[in-house]
């Protein structure tokens, strides 16, 4: 951590989601952020936590498919564990979430650090595909309302010069990419090839389908944690497929931007609804309400499975 880059790494998020909580709570009063939560419907809310339980929980199982293939037989409690344990290391600091997670399977199932990091590096890609897919039906399923939404704020020329423009800056960094040598310009082709490489990977499996059946599923319950918890609230009653969709994505980003998406979730979901005219307040406050409930569990659970992970396997041992 001496490393004045680590350091950045840990600090900048931090300071960012400082500042974001700051700016979120001056576009709305503590008491109405209050009211908010006392007004919403908490069966909807424990439906959505779990949806998000059920999606870490199948996340685990998903795992157990890809050490097989190692040669290990990991217990499900000890994966379920570790990925509620990583979760939770990652409000601390960023990604090392996966490092702890693959040092939790190393000291309880004996998986060499280096391939355990690499299976939970595979997920990664899967999970950045899926994403994408998600990313692609939103843009075919709300083409319509998109162009609209594009038409209305900027002209035609506009739109085909922007366009244009676009096509060939992406032009431009794909033949900069492959030429160049640079440092950058070979970790962006690694990523680029891991993705591929990782992707076509998934269908090698012994049991490929049951993987992809638990990667679609995950993102099935994040997409229905994500919509359950707005009928919590009555303001957003009438949101869009459109909306929700769009938001999801929005907050998928944004937890990447500070430690667990703190700050940064309730404004990205900001963002992305007011693109629907939703009303600003009940926005900012779904987005604190699900943040707040998730992370909650997140604490609860991480909490108890790094408590328990030593006591469940000195059991194990003595057995």
């Amino acid at each position: 951590m001496s490393n004045p880059k680590s350091i950045l790494k840990v600090v900048l998020p931090l300071l960012l989601g400082v500042a974001l909580v700051w700016y979120s709570l001056s576009q709305i009063s503590v008491s109405k952020l209050v009211q908010y939560f006392k007004d919403a419907n908490y069966l909807w809310i424990a439906l959505g936590v779990s949806f998000g339980v059920l999606s870490h929980a199948s996340r685990a199982f998903r795992w157990l498919f890809m050490a097989e293939p190692l040669g290990y037989k990991p217990k499900f409690i000890n994966s379920f564990m570790a990925v509620y344990s990583a979760y939770l290391i990652n409000f601390t600091i960023p990604r090392a979430g996966e490092v702890a997670r693959a040092s939790i399977l190393t000291n309880y199932e004996e998986v060499p650090f280096d391939k355990g990091f690499g299976t939970i590096i595979a997920e990664r890609v899967a999970d950045t595909i899926m994403l994408l897919i998600i990313i692609g039906i939103a843009l075919v399923l709300e083409f319509e309302y998109i162009y609209k939404f594009f038409i209305d704020k900027f002209n035609t020329t506009t739109l085909i010069i922007g366009a244009a423009t676009l096509a060939l800056v992406i032009l431009g960094i794909y033949f900069f990419i492959k030429r160049n040598t640079s440092k950058f310009a070979v970790k962006v082709k690694n990523f680029v090839n891991g993705l591929i490489e990782g992707a076509f990977s998934i269908f090698r499996m012994k049991k490929k389908w049951a993987f992809i059946f638990h990667t679609v599923f995950i993102w099935v319950m994040y997409l229905s944690m994500f919509y359950v918890t707005t009928l919590a609230l009555p303001e957003l009653h009438n949101i869009s497929l459109a909306a929700v969709l769009i938001g999801f994505i929005f907050a998928s980003f944004s937890i990447a931007a500070t430690n667990g998406g703190i700050g940064s979730f309730p404004e990205a979901i900001v963002i992305a609804f007011l693109l629907f005219n939703m009303p600003e307040d009940p926005s900012r406050a779904f987005g604190w309400i699900m943040w707040s409930t998730q992370t909650l569990v997140i604490i609860i659970l991480g909490g108890l499975s790094l408590i328990y992970l030593p006591i469940y396997n000195r059991n194990r041992a003595r057995i």
